[in-house]
């Protein structure tokens, strides 16, 4: 077996016994990367590879006097290009940022470099990571894993197809609306929006409003992901709102009993009673993933959201263009800047320019009702199920789509409503591969936990991961040597 073919966790039990070294494991994916990343450009920055080849080699000295970091001990890690990276440009998919260095590393790659890993670049993203559609006039576009004509998703799209094309052992990612769940979604793998507050983004403009966003992990199986989350977790001071619990709680036994996966009751959302348009096919793939847990005994039953999606929806815009065009306003500071900045992110800061504070107040009343419904919905159910995305990859060349069923979309990202409820009420959420269209094509589903029951929506993506390995054996597109 090829060592990109190993799991994280084998790769880091293997490291540990010293049956493969750091430098080998470096070799193996910088080859990976050198003979597939061209055609799908998922990541970006590369660093020098004799660099990366000295770091490896330091590791292995560690392991030989009996010192370990920890649990990505030697692992490459290319880190999403919206998180700051001591001494490696981090451009945002900009290019006002094209020669950014970041003097310091955010929280997440301080934490992950203390666990062990190798910096080696940076993942691609959408610019400031806006759309779920990953392409930047820096960069240019990253390619779905399964289909390079299409699009992989976004934000995380370069982290999700680098893991699914083998170029990294774990991914590192970030979820505003959806860009955790969407590009793994459309690129089969998992991946995690926790729970809000449970991995604090550091440093901040802002730490009190700002909430809406979070970072996480993402995996090809799932044990993977609750290693990684481990490392991510934890509260920090400079994060107030972060949870108290450190990542410990997410090495535990990932099994989940029998009965209690008989006893799990999943409500399943759909399309919101139709007010979601959703292309042919999702709603079917989405309802067989959801048999595979029903054949585990779990109890799946048709619920309605019992809030008007419509009022849900404006309450999110406010909240959304609000924290976006507080990020994008300093880059405006300079008025020339507006032209290198893609129209989709000065919308967002232009519509936010006359909302008032009692509007605001108003959004947030409109939240807090949702976070009370959601909280009525899960005194029948467990877990609440909803499709990944409503739409199936659209070509990479398009910026977004434009309607979905004849139903004009009326933002430029009004096509992924469907991930906003997870986010709006602070909840976990994780994306597992649903199945294929006849296309071959990759869709996911989303299953969203109780406030802060990550590690319960963990162990039940682990049940389903035995009995959906017919879809996540389902290799990608192979680039020919």
């Amino acid at each position: 077996m090829d060592i990109t073919d190993l799991s994280a966790s084998a790769l880091s039990v293997a490291i540990h016994e010293r049956r493969i070294s750091c430098r080998e494991v470096m070799q193996a994916y910088l080859e990976r990367t050198q003979w597939v990343n061209p055609r799908f450009n998922a990541i970006v920055n590369l660093q020098n590879p004799a660099d990366l080849l000295q770091q490896a080699d330091d590791r292995d000295v560690m392991l030989a006097r009996g010192e370990s970091m920890g649990w990505m001990h030697g692992m490459p890690q290319a880190i999403k290009d919206l998180s700051n990276t001591a001494g490696v440009r981090t451009t945002l998919g900009s290019p006002l940022m094209r020669d950014f260095v970041p003097a310091t590393d955010s929280l997440m790659v301080r934490r992950m470099k203390a666990a062990g890993c190798i910096v080696i670049g940076k993942t691609n993203v959408p610019e400031f990571g806006l759309g779920s559609h990953t392409f930047n006039t820096v960069f240019g576009p990253t390619r779905n894993a399964f289909d390079p004509a299409l699009s992989a998703g976004g934000s995380s799209g370069g982290a999700a197809v680098a893991l699914a094309q083998r170029l990294l052992p774990v991914a590192d990612g970030s979820d505003f609306m959806g860009s955790l769940r969407n590009p793994a979604a459309w690129n089969n793998v998992f991946g995690l929006r926790p729970s809000q507050g449970r991995v604090p983004m550091l440093p901040a403009q802002d730490v009190w409003i700002s909430q809406l966003g979070t970072e996480g992990p993402m995996a090809r199986n799932v044990q993977d992901l609750a290693q990684l989350l481990a490392i991510q977790a934890g509260f920090d001071p400079q994060a107030p709102l972060s949870i108290a619990d450190d990542g410990q709680r997410f090495l535990g036994s990932l099994h989940m009993e029998a009965t209690n996966v008989a006893r799990a009751r999943i409500g399943w959302l759909g399309d919101l009673g139709g007010h979601l348009p959703m292309e042919a096919g999702i709603l079917e793939v989405c309802e067989q993933a959801l048999q595979r847990l029903a054949g585990l005994g779990c109890r799946v039953e048709p619920a309605a959201l019992g809030m008007e999606p419509s009022r849900i929806w404006e309450g999110w815009l406010v909240w959304r263009k609000l924290l976006v065009a507080s990020r994008i306003a300093p880059f405006l500071l300079k008025a020339d800047n507006r032209r290198h900045i893609k129209p989709e992110a000065l919308w967002e800061h232009d519509q936010a320019q006359g909302v008032t504070g009692a509007q605001f107040m108003s959004a947030s009343t409109t939240r807090t009702a949702f976070y009370l419904r959601m909280l009525a919905l899960f005194e029948g159910y467990d877990y609440l199920a909803l499709p990944v995305a409503q739409v199936w990859p659209f070509d990479v060349d398009a910026r977004w789509p434009q309607q979905i069923n004849g139903v004009p979309m009326d933002t430029y990202h009004r096509w992924m409503e469907v991930v906003i409820y997870a986010t709006f009420a602070g909840l976990p959420c994780i994306s597992v591969p649903a199945g294929f269209n006849a296309d071959g094509l990759p869709m996911g589903l989303q299953l969203i936990g109780r406030p802060q029951a990550d590690f319960a929506l963990l162990q039940l993506a682990h049940a389903y991961e035995q009995v959906a390995q017919d879809v996540l054996q389902r290799a990608p597109i192979q680039q020919a040597r």
